[in-house]
């Protein structure tokens, strides 16, 4: 497998935490839809250590951060105190499947477990996009593990059984926009602009009869559904690759699909971010990037800055300039 390149050695901008902005102008807040399955759930691990179960700590968020190599660009997740920072022009609003609701500014911990011990490529995505907008940022998280584009995430022009996380995903997608502007006194009396969907979906692809070759027209429907559902035929859509997966034919099928997607749209390669297992806390998840905290980063990153590419030319007035 392919383990290249580190955090330390990527050569991409990795955003650090601005000070608070006001709202803008346009009375607006940025709204993100974000997307998929378990590994948008969120999996890497940031501080648990145990020999048998974590390896030790290996490749956890605390240990890079910790590491000469990668802990500058780690910085911004860290109060001055060592405390996990937060933002408070960035709001995360997630339900998963099996516990309470998470909802509030952004930090570690807006993950498919209880507690603060896990976090998923939003972290960095919201990182990246709160330090691009003058508005707020709201990321409404919408993911269920083991579930297909096929079968379980189905769009209704693809033909069949609609599929119900097709449903539940919208459904979800207003209740937390409906929540969030009662819940966030910083979004009082703005309104939301949807600005993009980020989709990171795969695994369970490869799995299901049919999944595979039938990927990038279901990829097709799928955003072309949710443009219509949404009533913008331009909006943003970043598609994420599979990358811990081994079957390059379905990575391939998922680029296809994503070209196929009229603009704006990009894919983003991930595989890049895998790590080898022995340097991660679950060695023996490779379907969950193994745990690797550094993966996840790197993915978000990567996202996050994809969807800004998108949208900063339509947005340019609105976008913070560049230190």
């Amino acid at each position: 497998m392919t383990l290249l390149p580190t955090l330390a050695a990527v050569g991409i901008a990795i955003a650090t935490t601005a000070a608070p902005s006001p709202p803008g102008e346009s009375g607006t807040f940025k709204v993100f839809l974000l997307a998929g399955q378990s590994n948008m759930e969120g999996q890497a691990v940031v501080d648990l250590d145990h020999v048998e179960h974590y390896n030790g700590g290996r490749g956890t968020l605390a240990r890079l951060g910790q590491d000469p190599r990668t802990s500058s660009k780690l910085a911004h997740l860290r109060n001055e105190d060592g405390s996990w920072a937060s933002r408070d022009d960035v709001f995360c609003w997630y339900k998963p499947a099996n516990g309470d609701l998470k909802a509030g500014p952004l930090s570690i911990g807006f993950a498919v477990y209880p507690g603060q011990h896990h976090f998923g490529p939003e972290l960095q995505i919201g990182h990246i996009l709160g330090d691009a907008f003058v508005e707020p940022v709201l990321l409404i998280k919408t993911a269920w593990g083991g579930k297909s584009l096929h079968v379980d995430f189905r769009p209704p022009s693809a033909g069949g059984a609609v599929g119900p996380f097709y449903r539940r995903m919208l459904e979800e997608y207003a209740e937390g926009l409906r929540d969030a502007r009662r819940r966030f006194p910083s979004l009082e009396g703005l309104e939301p602009d949807l600005e993009g969907v980020i989709w990171f979906q795969g695994w369970n692809d490869m799995f299901v009869d049919g999944g595979i070759d039938a990927y990038p027209l279901n990829l097709v429907h799928l955003t072309a559904d949710l443009r219509r559902h949404f009533g913008n035929p331009g909006l943003a859509i970043v598609v994420g690759e599979t990358g811990n997966a081994g079957d390059d034919r379905f990575r391939t099928q998922q680029r296809t699909g994503t070209e196929l997607i009229p603009p704006p749209s990009a894919f983003v390669p991930t595989r890049s971010f895998l790590r080898k297992p022995e340097d991660s806390p679950n060695q023996g998840h490779g379907h969950h990037w193994f745990g690797n905290a550094e993966s996840y980063f790197l993915i978000g990153d990567a996202l996050g800055h994809a969807m800004l590419r998108l949208v900063e030319p339509m947005l340019e007035p609105k976008v913070k300039p560049s230190p």
